[in-house]
């Protein structure tokens, strides 16, 4: 059986200790954490910690922190030539340090306490610095999910950026449409159909063809309109913003 520790108590950590307690082939060994309550509601509390010198042998101890922390936590492991993982999308693998064999395992997902997740459709991105460690890690990520992905560090932070821009940017975008309905008395679930078909559209389409829209179409007089309505400088800003970009991908060969 494969030993595991996770060194951290926050929302992809706590997904990480249900997803290698439910699966017969992972021993989730310990759980270090600041605040030990944060997850006694997930395992027994002799299998939690809060000191490092406590910290038990393991094959992959995972360091699920906050990004600024990645560097302090690793420098302060009791341990040397152990396989340590961050799960950071952009930190880079060298910040952790180098006492110990240096590796990546980042799954690319956005992650609520409250909300469950099936990390079997999680893409989880490996990095090793030695590529011997590279099948233990894999061994790891493919009893938990069925897309494991090979990524490097420079891979990874153009992954990251990029989901910025499909998740919390999109994200921000609902949070625009839905303060426009409330201003209007609209109910913003009359557009969720709508937010459903556009994300649909991914699995048979790329986004270029999926595009649709007054920008799309060029339809100048809709776009005017558009503009005259909103009289929110931050919203029309980024209207005019997106409605340009829009135009110029479509003038690219």
């Amino acid at each position: 059986m494969i030993k595991v520790s996770i060194i951290g108590s926050g929302n992809l950590a706590q997904h990480l200790i249900q997803a290698f307690q439910s699966n017969p082939s992972i021993e989730l060994v310990q759980v270090l954490a600041r605040n030990p309550i944060t997850v006694a509601h997930l395992l027994d509390s002799n299998r939690i910690i809060s000191d490092y010198t406590q910290l038990q042998e393991a094959d992959l101890y995972i360091i699920s922190v906050s990004d600024d922390a990645i560097a302090e936590v690793s420098a302060a492991l009791p341990f040397e030539n152990r396989l340590v993982a961050h799960t950071s999308g952009s930190v880079s693998i060298d910040s952790l340090n180098p006492k110990n064999h240096r590796a990546v395992f980042y799954p690319l997902q956005t992650f609520s306490k409250d909300k469950a997740v099936n990390f079997k459709t999680i893409p989880l991105c490996l990095e090793t610095e030695n590529g011997k460690d590279l099948p233990n890690l894999k061994l790891i990520a493919n009893a938990i999910s069925d897309a494991v992905y090979d990524i490097n560090s420079e891979q990874r932070k153009a992954l990251h950026v990029a989901a910025v821009f499909v998740n919390n940017f999109v994200n921000h975008l609902y949070l625009i449409g839905n303060e426009i309905c409330d201003a209007n008395a609209i109910p913003f679930a009359i557009l969720k159909p709508l937010i459903q078909e556009t994300a649909n559209k991914t699995a048979t389409l790329s986004p270029k063809a999926a595009q649709t829209g007054p920008a799309k179409r060029n339809d100048i007089s809709t776009i005017a309109a558009h503009q005259q309505f909103l009289t929110d400088e931050n919203q029309a800003a980024i209207y005019n913003l997106l409605t340009q970009s829009i135009q110029d991908n479509g003038k690219k060969l």
